[in-house]
Protein backbone atom coordinates (compact mmCIF):
# COMPACT_ATOMS: atom_id res chain seq x y z
CA UNK A 1 0.00 0.00 0.00
CA UNK A 2 1.49 3.27 -1.00
CA UNK A 3 0.59 6.42 1.65
CA UNK A 4 0.64 10.12 1.33
CA UNK A 5 0.73 13.20 3.21
CA UNK A 6 -1.46 16.10 1.35
CA UNK A 7 -0.86 19.83 1.43
CA UNK A 8 -3.25 22.23 1.20
CA UNK A 9 -3.37 25.86 2.07
CA UNK A 10 -6.14 27.98 2.79
CA UNK A 11 -6.91 31.73 2.99
CA UNK A 12 -8.88 30.81 6.93
CA UNK A 13 -9.02 28.30 9.63
CA UNK A 14 -12.65 28.02 9.39
CA UNK A 15 -12.38 26.86 5.45
CA UNK A 16 -9.74 24.11 6.35
CA UNK A 17 -11.92 22.95 9.27
CA UNK A 18 -14.79 22.71 6.68
CA UNK A 19 -12.24 20.78 4.27
CA UNK A 20 -10.86 18.04 7.23
CA UNK A 21 -14.13 17.36 8.16
CA UNK A 22 -15.82 16.84 4.82
CA UNK A 23 -12.82 14.75 4.04
CA UNK A 24 -12.28 12.43 7.46
CA UNK A 25 -16.15 12.06 7.00
CA UNK A 26 -16.26 10.45 3.25
CA UNK A 27 -12.85 8.31 4.79
CA UNK A 28 -10.47 10.25 1.70
CA UNK A 29 -8.01 11.10 5.10
CA UNK A 30 -6.96 9.12 8.55
CA UNK A 31 -5.91 12.45 10.29
CA UNK A 32 -5.89 15.95 9.28
CA UNK A 33 -3.77 18.49 11.30
CA UNK A 34 -4.51 22.24 10.76
CA UNK A 35 -1.30 24.48 11.16
CA UNK A 36 -2.36 28.23 11.66
CA UNK A 37 0.52 31.48 11.19
CA UNK A 38 1.71 30.53 8.02
CA UNK A 39 2.86 32.83 6.36
CA UNK A 40 3.03 32.48 1.92
CA UNK A 41 4.97 34.62 -0.54
CA UNK A 42 4.31 33.32 -3.80
CA UNK A 43 3.74 34.22 -7.47
CA UNK A 44 0.02 35.34 -8.38
CA UNK A 45 -0.90 36.95 -11.75
CA UNK A 46 2.63 38.68 -11.83
CA UNK A 47 3.69 39.54 -8.98
CA UNK A 48 4.83 38.54 -5.38
CA UNK A 49 1.50 37.85 -3.00
CA UNK A 50 1.95 37.85 0.53
CA UNK A 51 -0.58 36.47 2.83
CA UNK A 52 -1.32 34.89 5.68
CA UNK A 53 -2.81 31.09 5.26
CA UNK A 54 -3.68 27.92 7.17
CA UNK A 55 -1.76 24.90 6.37
CA UNK A 56 -3.52 21.66 6.25
CA UNK A 57 -1.64 18.35 6.31
CA UNK A 58 -3.73 15.39 5.33
CA UNK A 59 -2.68 11.46 5.98
CA UNK A 60 -3.95 9.10 3.60
CA UNK A 61 -3.17 6.58 -0.08
CA UNK A 62 -2.11 7.42 -2.83
CA UNK A 63 -4.95 5.86 -4.58
CA UNK A 64 -7.47 8.33 -2.83
CA UNK A 65 -5.68 11.17 -4.09
CA UNK A 66 -7.81 12.18 -7.05
CA UNK A 67 -11.10 11.98 -4.79
CA UNK A 68 -9.24 14.18 -2.33
CA UNK A 69 -8.50 16.50 -4.86
CA UNK A 70 -11.84 16.55 -6.13
CA UNK A 71 -13.12 17.26 -2.50
CA UNK A 72 -10.68 20.04 -2.09
CA UNK A 73 -11.54 21.70 -5.19
CA UNK A 74 -14.91 21.56 -4.68
CA UNK A 75 -14.66 23.33 -1.41
CA UNK A 76 -11.99 25.69 -1.57
CA UNK A 77 -12.30 29.42 -1.63
CA UNK A 78 -8.96 29.58 -4.30
CA UNK A 79 -9.08 29.95 -7.83
CA UNK A 80 -5.98 27.87 -8.10
CA UNK A 81 -6.03 25.54 -4.80
CA UNK A 82 -2.57 24.53 -3.46
CA UNK A 83 -3.33 20.52 -3.55
CA UNK A 84 0.25 19.04 -3.40
CA UNK A 85 0.57 14.70 -2.47
CA UNK A 86 4.18 13.70 -0.83
CA UNK A 87 4.92 9.69 -0.86
CA UNK A 88 5.61 8.54 2.73
CA UNK A 89 9.07 7.19 2.10
CA UNK A 90 8.46 4.90 5.74
CA UNK A 91 6.37 4.86 8.91
CA UNK A 92 6.15 3.03 11.65
CA UNK A 93 3.86 -0.34 10.80
CA UNK A 94 1.41 0.40 13.34
CA UNK A 95 0.72 4.17 12.31
CA UNK A 96 0.11 2.64 8.40
CA UNK A 97 -1.76 0.08 9.62
CA UNK A 98 -4.20 2.64 11.92
CA UNK A 99 -4.36 5.13 8.69
CA UNK A 100 -5.77 1.72 6.47
CA UNK A 101 -8.25 0.88 9.29
CA UNK A 102 -9.18 4.52 9.22
CA UNK A 103 -10.23 4.95 5.87
CA UNK A 104 -12.07 1.45 5.76
CA UNK A 105 -14.11 1.57 9.13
Amino acid sequence: MAYIVVFVTASKQEEAEKIARTLLEKKLAACCNIIGGVRSLYWWQGKIADDNEVLLVIKSRADMFNEIKGTVVALHSYTVPEIIALPVAAGSEPYLNWIDQSLTA
